[in-house]
């Protein structure tokens, strides 16, 4: 079921002379209610030519522009509402908030349009201001739509964002000045319809991030001068520096600060080693008993580029963190984990003791410098085995922990199916499938699975630096999910990894909470709940999965955010489901974990049974709300 934001809404049609005149007072209303929704239109469908930073600013000019000058102004809006709910306000609004964003699309012929002009407001002196990154599948979306035209990105955007039918954006195009809706129609058909990626913080033009720019520039005019000349020098010697390549702090922001602490932290020279043999004779298996590896790690150049970026990332580098993860400099000398070439980059990966900072830039010419960060406080033994190196042609490199002795790749759909074996060089895997770069149906899930002394893990790639840790059992007693039972418990539900790409998932759990004899002689159903857990602490997923005999894969029936259902603190969950058995009639199946004594279902299906199990005969589309009681009579709800 769709949510209210995005479920198409149709009101009766009428003719353009009988849309109502919208006043100030409404349009201004309409405005202020949608505003971030408003903002986030004009930015997806701002040419990206624009940079992210000035998207931003134009983005919320325009928005801001969208208000009537007059008391009261006639609403220029497609005869059939379909806004928030009707409102003509809000289509007012839209409308020319789409119109101006258009405008600024378009090529200049003579003088610009006021839309094309920079924005006068808002302006923010002093600070660079950018969305949050996204994942990959973001990434790669922007890309994707910034290959159309104005108009075919306006049409795929009034599909996703708004929900609309083509029909509807085909009037809302023409009342924009659109002439070729078909086209634009088309064009938009051609981007696969990742319509969920446009809530993502990526492309939230609201939610943003700061960096300084012209410090420099705010102190008394002396000191200014004493600047400009200084980077005057700069420029002139990266003039001669031969073939244009990279500058010593590569492709980093003028520097800013003289604190002492700051400078030796920016020392190529103080940077922290490990010697190969520390973890041997250490207590602790985490980050900070890894060994420096790769073949780079005494070129001082390539160390100063990523300390000098890690600081003051320029304006040209592409910054991304997982969510909950600080991206300001270290503060002090950080410990270098490796630096070399992989695939068509240099990367070199630090650690703060609380983040992995991975600096990559492109190994010919100097466009495309990268810098990604990944909070990984508190990770010891499986959780800090390996960290991800590169990601390319669909597959990704790990760098594992030095006591990792085997590396392999197991498809985690096929519990029965051999691994097959990973080279380590120096640390070092081959490559590796990544379901984290795959679009598409999913048919399987290829996971990374590492042996120490310890025994054998499972992690996966969710498009983050650290992969997720996979475990399997009841939560509080929870066991690695490469055993056998662990590997059942994973096969039916591993696609539902998908749902947890970029979250900042520190480990997820798959516990089998109850099998249930279906009516009609259909089989046993089963129940499991897999629980992500985030290096932030809040943030955490809980999924209620159900599978039917025979059904190659489960089904996500209910979910939790923010909850402590299917976890160590509070091991219980309930769930249910609407089914429809192999006769054609529709039940209610309701399950509980172990430990619930009775179920009872309200609202659409009124039942109540003892036990941890409840199956009641329903109508198709009806809805029950489940409310479960515990050993001791404490009482739990179902999810939803």
């Amino acid at each position: 079921m769709q949510s209210p934001d995005v479920a198409q809404r149709h009101a009766p049609a009428s003719s353009r002379n009988q849309d109502p005149a919208v006043d100030v007072g409404r349009a201004e209303a309409a405005l202020v209610e949608h505003y971030p929704r408003l903002v986030r239109l004009a930015y997806l469908v701002l040419p990206p030519t624009l940079g992210r930073g000035r998207r931003v600013l134009t983005a919320h000019a325009l928005a801001q522009r969208a208000l009537p000058r007059g008391r009261k102004q006639r609403a220029l809006i497609p005869a059939q509402s379909s806004g928030r709910d009707g409102d003509p306000g809000y289509d007012f609004v839209r409308l020319r908030v789409l119109r101006s964003a258009l405008e600024a699309s378009e090529p200049r012929k003579g003088l610009p349009k006021l839309s094309q002009l920079p924005a006068p407001l808002p302006q923010v002196w002093g600070l660079r201001l950018f969305p949050r990154s996204g994942g990959a599948d973001e990434l790669a979306l922007d890309q994707r739509l910034s290959a159309l035209t104005g108009p075919a990105r306006a049409a795929y955007v009034l599909r996703g964002l708004e929900g609309l039918a083509d029909g509807d954006v085909r009037k809302i195009l023409k009342a924009a000045g659109v002439t070729r809706t078909e086209s634009a129609l088309a064009g938009a058909n051609g981007v696969p319809a990742q319509y969920a990626l446009l809530a993502s913080p990526e492309f939230d033009a609201c939610s943003l991030q700061a960096r300084p720019t012209d410090l420099m520039r705010r102190r008394q005019h002396t000191k200014a001068a004493v600047a400009a000349a200084a980077a005057l020098a700069v420029a002139c010697v990266l003039v001669a520096l031969p073939g244009g390549g990279w500058g010593p702090d590569g492709a980093a922001a003028p520097a800013y600060a003289e604190n002492p602490a700051a400078v030796a932290a920016l020392d190529p020279a103080k940077v922290q080693r490990v010697t190969p043999a520390a973890w041997q004779t250490s207590a602790r298996t985490d980050f900070s008993v890894w060994p420096a590896r790769g073949p780079l790690t005494g070129d001082d150049g390539l160390l100063r580029r990523a300390l000098a970026v890690w600081a003051r990332p320029g304006a040209t580098v592409r910054v991304s963190a997982t969510p909950g993860t600080f991206t300001g400099g270290p503060a002090g000398p950080p410990q270098l984990l490796y630096a070399g070439d992989v695939d068509a980059a240099r990367v070199v990966i630090l650690y703060d003791g609380l983040r992995i900072a991975r600096y990559a830039e492109p190994r010919d010419g100097t466009e495309g410098a990268a810098l990604d960060f990944a909070r990984v406080d508190g990770a010891t033994g499986a959780e800090a085995s390996a960290l991800v190196l590169g990601r390319s042609d669909g597959n990704v490199r790990y760098l594992t922990a030095p006591w990792v002795k085997k590396a392999a790749g197991r498809d985690l759909t096929k519990p029965e199916s051999s691994p097959t074996a990973l080279t380590l060089t120096d640390g070092v895997t081959s490559p590796l499938a990544s379901p984290a770069l795959r679009a598409g149906d999913c048919t399987s899930w290829t996971v990374l699975q590492l042996t120490d002394g310890s025994g054998t893990q499972l992690s996966s790639d969710l498009g983050e630096l650290v992969p997720a840790h996979l475990t399997a059992g009841r939560p509080g007693a929870t066991g690695e999910a490469s055993g056998a039972e662990g590997l059942r418990a994973w096969a039916p539900f591993a696609c539902s990894l998908a749902a947890e790409r970029a979250a900042g998932v520190r480990g997820v759990n798959a516990w089998a909470f109850a099998e249930q004899p279906l009516p009609d002689a259909s089989g046993d159903g089963q129940w499991v709940c897999t629980r992500a857990e985030t290096w932030r602490g809040d943030g955490t997923a809980a999924l209620a999965q159900f599978r039917t005999p025979g059904g190659p894969a489960g089904a996500v029936v209910a979910k939790g955010a923010d909850t402590t259902a299917c976890g160590p603190r509070d091991p219980h969950v309930l769930a249910g489901v609407l089914w429809k058995s192999s006769g054609g009639h529709w039940y209610l199946l309701a399950a509980g974990s172990r430990g619930v004594t009775s179920i009872r279902s309200s609202g659409g299906v009124t039942a109540s049974g003892q036990g941890r199990l409840l199956v009641a005969k329903a109508e198709k589309g009806a809805q029950a709300q489940l409310a479960g009681t515990l050993e001791g009579g404490r009482k739990i709800g179902g999810l939803h």
